[in-house]
């Protein structure tokens, strides 16, 4: 029997080697500047997996050096001209194994830079994946000043640009067109693939929007907000680092850690943890590490209270307590927050001299008047992309230090009312996860790995519907599966190759998941049941 099976086995040698000198000699012979008008090529090559691409002209503002390959892709790049005066830097990683899916990668911050990490968990998983740059280079928003054109790349028009140059250049590989489309992002690509399912409906069937930086103008200005009520190192009460890290986040947890029945150091739901500072300020006004003058107190509560405006209209809903740890990099850091004050330098008032210390309400009202782009991404109805199938999983951190946890919620309660939907309607096309212990799109004390983006998504947890955000996605668009509950996992050490810490199940909202006793560790302890409340 080996005998005769061995010369078979033989015969598909050439077949096998063929296959594969057929994809790579296919991928070099195609011209994408030819199918994309007035584009320029920088790149087209055949990419073997184990390959550890080099990016020696990308900003090294983005972090972004190197990035190894996980298989074998056609990678191609464009220049594409947006307008006279912008254009997009374009990627495309075009894998052999292909499923016929298509997959769109969104960026974040105010940033210019492509997610490569994006891009080889994509084509990893057999999906043809493209990223850009939105419309810019690096990580401040100065190419935008007097250039609206730009703006406008980076607010929607460069990642429509995307994925209409990388359906058409992947049906000219593959000589047929994308079954599905998909799109994976967080924080400003949360931001991107809900504005898409805005203004461009047909662009994808599935959407993972992931700690989305929605009210666009609102956000920028809730985070500048932070620099006047902080002040600046080293003025009079200002709260350092340390005192934040542990003095507040401790007392944080004190007071709030044990709501879930559960004292594990993750705040399960942040919305019923009502944080009293006044239990650490010091028994008078003297300076101490380990307790707050009464100032700081109220340093401390305006910093997570709700931000309104003159007439008490909300702009922007309050920090949740949790998120101090890695907040204070940024946010508490008595320095400008550089997304925001970047944004209305170079975008709102086109003045590089505006002194972010003086931030008030007119700022506010300035940049939401001129919605640069039409960034602001809020809509009240997403009813046409509902009705064409299409479907959206969005998560939130529930320690994210960056957006605030409770704006989601408050997004999804303004999509019930805008489209006179219920609950179980919403859950027909939107669905909402809370990841407790989650910092800002990933990392923190909870199980926080989701296959949310990056090269090691799938590391550890596999590309399963039951773990992992863009397979419950496919699951969903291709075969009616909605996603009920998103199994996280907390490694040891944050590394899978130490093991499993400990995984929970989070829950779709507005239920929230519910300690029924027994090992913490374990789902089964958890349970998704239903609470009232509603944000404004």
């Amino acid at each position: 029997m080996a005998f005769i099976l061995w010369p078979l086995a033989l015969a598909f040698l050439p077949l096998a080697t063929a296959s594969s000198d057929s994809f790579r000699a296919n991928c070099l012979a195609l011209r994408p500047e030819s199918y994309i008008q007035n584009s320029t090529r920088t790149v087209l090559e055949y990419v073997p997996a184990g390959t550890n691409l080099t990016f020696p002209d990308n900003d090294a503002t983005c972090s972004r050096a190197s990035q190894v390959v996980s298989s074998d892709v056609c990678r191609m790049a464009l220049s594409i001209p947006t307008s006279n005066r912008s254009s997009i830097t374009f990627e495309a990683w075009l894998p052999r194994d292909w499923t016929g899916r298509f997959l769109g990668t969104g960026n974040g911050g105010i940033d210019g830079c492509i997610k490569y990490e994006d891009l080889a968990y994509g084509s990893s998983e057999g999906f043809a994946t493209v990223g850009s740059n939105n419309g810019h280079n690096g990580t401040t928003a100065i190419t935008m000043l007097n250039n609206l054109d730009v703006t406008i790349d980076f607010a929607w028009r460069s990642l429509h640009t995307m994925v209409t140059s990388g359906k058409t250049l992947t049906k000219k590989l593959y000589k047929k067109s994308p079954s599905k489309s998909y799109y994976l992002g967080c924080s400003l690509g949360g931001r991107q693939g809900i504005k898409t399912a805005e203004v461009f409906p047909n662009d994808f069937d599935g959407i993972v929007a992931g700690s989305p930086a929605l009210d666009f103008n609102n956000l920028i200005s809730w985070r500048a907000r932070f620099f006047p009520i902080t002040g600046p190192i080293g003025s009079s009460d200002f709260i350092t680092a340390d005192q934040w890290k542990n003095l507040i986040h401790n007392e944080v947890l004190k007071q709030c850690d044990g709501l879930d029945g559960v004292l594990d150091g993750i705040i399960e739901d942040p919305t019923i943890c009502d944080f009293r500072p006044e239990a650490i300020v010091c028994p008078s006004t003297k300076n101490s590490t380990d307790c707050l003058t009464p100032k700081q107190v109220e340093i401390v509560k305006n910093v997570f209270s709700p931000f309104y405006d003159e007439d008490g209209k909300l702009i922007y809903p309050a920090m949740q307590p949790g998120s101090e740890v890695y907040a204070v990099q940024k946010l508490y850091a008595g320095a400008p927050f550089s997304y925001s004050d970047d944004w209305f330098k170079y975008v709102v008032y086109s003045n590089p001299n505006w002194n972010a210390s003086a931030f008030n309400l007119k700022d506010v009202a300035a940049a939401e008047a001129l919605n640069p782009g039409d960034i602001r991404t809020w809509p009240h109805s997403l009813a046409t992309f509902k009705s064409k199938g299409g479907k959206i999983l969005s998560f939130h951190g529930q320690q994210d230090n960056q957006i605030t946890s409770f704006n989601t919620p408050r997004f999804y309660d303004r999509l019930m009312r805008g489209m006179h939907a219920s609950t179980s309607d919403l859950d027909e096309f939107f669905r909402f996860f809370r990841i407790s212990g989650m910092f800002h799109c990933n990392s923190g004390p909870g199980a926080w790995v989701v296959g949310q983006g990056g090269a090691d998504a799938a590391a550890g947890i596999g590309f399963t519907p039951d773990k992992n955000v863009l397979a419950a996605l496919v699951a969903w668009v291709e075969n009616g599966t909605a996603p009920d509950t998103i199994k996280g996992t907390k490694f040891v050490n944050d590394d899978p190759t130490q093991g499993i810490s400990f995984q929970r199940d989070h829950c779709r909202y507005p239920l929230r998941n519910t300690y029924q006793g027994g090992n913490s560790s374990l789902p089964a302890s958890w349970a998704c049941l239903p609470v009232g409340g509603e944000y404004a």
